[in-house]
């Protein structure tokens, strides 16, 4: 019988799944462990979960890019929310997996630009262990399949170094929601799922423990589902 996967003095990582949660009550939930963790009350955390359809403005984005006008939006039941991370616009739907790390950065992981290829670096190994070959583009943030995303990513790091906000890998999402905005600001780039790269469909629930993982083993953190 093999050993613990991470050493015994790896910082603990609380991963919670609370299912589908509205955009505003996923960002008071941040908030809130935000203050925990700085405190110290509670551990590092991986909130893992879905949305309903939305989409989110990060400080860098431009009106122009959000295609579809209140009727549009109302007709397809698709909200509007100010994010409060870096980034442009992005979209949130059912099947698609978002993930907000709650993490201490002190004192060794205060670089935001490290952070950010952490975070890809994990999703790449997530998605490779599922079967789809992903990567980096140079200059872009997030996870690409040849010219497709397949990933978003968009973080804040707060002035103690406590990060919130994180990011979305398309599982089995319907992809025509995209056509409602420019997706992170990229216009001539597509979008992509991990279903449509296998050919069958893939549901969040299969993937959750792979992303956990990953992400454990990337951060060197030890798991504690709560």
């Amino acid at each position: 019988m093999s050993g613990p996967p991470y050493p015994s003095e790896s910082p603990e990582l609380q991963v919670r799944r609370p299912g589908v949660v509205p955009y505003p009550d996923a960002v008071a939930l941040q908030a809130d462990l935000v203050t925990l963790r700085r405190s110290g009350r509670v551990p590092d955390q991986l909130i893992l979960l879905e949305h309903p359809h939305v989409i989110t403005l990060g400080t860098g984005s431009r009106v122009q890019h959000v295609l579809a006008d209140e009727t549009r939006r109302g007709e397809l039941g698709v909200e509007l929310f100010e994010a409060g991370r870096g980034g442009d616009v992005t979209y949130h739907g059912p099947g698609q997996l978002v993930g907000y790390p709650i993490l201490d950065l002190k004192p060794d992981r205060r670089d935001l630009l490290a952070y950010l290829r952490d975070l890809e670096t994990m999703l790449i190994a997530a998605v490779g262990r599922l079967g789809v070959g992903a990567a980096r583009i140079p200059g872009l943030t997030g996870v690409w399949v040849d010219d497709r995303k397949v990933a978003a990513i968009g973080v804040r790091v707060s002035s103690s170094w406590i990060t919130s906000h994180g990011f979305a890998l398309n599982v089995s999402n319907d992809l025509s929601y995209y056509e409602t905005i420019v997706p992170c600001g990229l216009a001539g780039h597509s979008v992509t799922s991990l279903s449509e790269e296998l050919g069958r469909r893939l549901d969040v629930e299969e993937v959750i423990p792979v992303v956990v993982e990953a992400f454990a083993s990337a951060f060197a953190r030890k798991i504690h589902v709560g």
